[in-house]
């Protein structure tokens, strides 16, 4: 795999909508420096949503670019899904939680999918978008910064598949749309390095579920 754009945005006002969104990215001319925060001169504006150490870098992958131009009968340059690198050769979907990506001297762990939004809609600039890209299952995959350093178009990535308990990036996708809060999978959830957002709401599932009514408590009440 290679390193097809490297992408950076400033914060712009969304069309026909309120509030901004750095989503907007075009490529860089030059190396960038990737931080444990993201890539330098990047703009994350839904810091409650979006952004943070766990989901510092957003990657999307050109088979899925060149499976969407099919779709939308359209030519889509790097960054209109808003990653932050375009990566040749990349399937999401097929990826797990805690690979992790050599990116020249970079190493980033995936930590979690893109769920779309209304933003995502807005930068497609159709409302059915959402829709369509859940339906599409390519996702893209968040992650955090094992290691900063500059990164360049062209660079070699390198898959590092993870050894631990297996969360499938699709897996984990789907899982927003239609949860199964079973007491196994949430546990082989928290014992892989999910992002944090996805942590706590995991832990909030597996709490809610043992404090439920016992089936003793149940017998009783009948």
């Amino acid at each position: 795999m290679k390193l097809s754009s490297l992408n950076v945005g400033s914060e712009r006002p969304m069309r026909n909508a309120k509030g901004k969104t750095g989503i907007f990215k075009a490529p860089a001319a030059g190396p960038v420096w990737i931080t444990h925060a993201g890539l330098a001169g990047d703009t994350v504006s839904d810091e409650e949503n979006h952004g943070g150490v766990d989901q510092a870098v957003y990657l999307y992958g050109v088979p899925d670019y060149e499976w969407w131009s099919g779709e939308l009968s359209r030519d889509l340059s790097p960054g209109t899904f808003g990653e932050n690198l375009t990566v040749a050769d990349f399937e999401s979907a097929r990826a797990f939680v805690g690979d992790r990506l050599h990116v020249g001297s970079v190493v980033l762990e995936i930590t979690a999918p893109r769920i779309p939004c209304v933003t995502l809609a807005t930068r497609m600039e159709d409302p059915r978008f959402v829709k369509l890209f859940r339906e599409a299952e390519r996702p893209g995959a968040y992650c955090r910064v094992v290691r900063e350093e500059f990164v360049r178009e062209g660079d070699t990535v390198c898959r590092e598949p993870y050894e631990g308990p297996e969360v499938g990036n699709l897996e984990m996708f789907r899982d927003a749309f239609e949860p199964d809060p079973g007491e196994a999978i949430i546990r082989r959830y928290l014992a892989a390095p999910i992002a944090i957002r996805a942590r706590i709401e995991k832990e909030e599932q597996l709490e809610r579920l043992l404090s439920g009514p016992s089936c003793g408590a149940e017998e009783a009440r009948e």
